[in-house]
């Protein structure tokens, strides 16, 4: 969360706040790795998915 708070304060003050960026890059990572796992599982239950719902 450090990441998202830092980039909106960034966002809305602007000028010189300072990101954490060891935080935001993690964050980054974070949501990368979820999208990604996201998609595959997604692919894996597309097939049954229409079926379920």
């Amino acid at each position: 969360m450090v990441g998202v708070i830092d980039g909106f304060r960034w966002a809305i003050i602007g000028g010189e706040v300072q990101l954490f960026w060891p935080g935001f890059l993690l964050s980054l990572l974070l949501v990368f790795v979820l999208l990604f796992t996201g998609m595959l599982y997604f692919r894996r239950m597309e097939r049954t998915f229409a079926d379920v719902i």
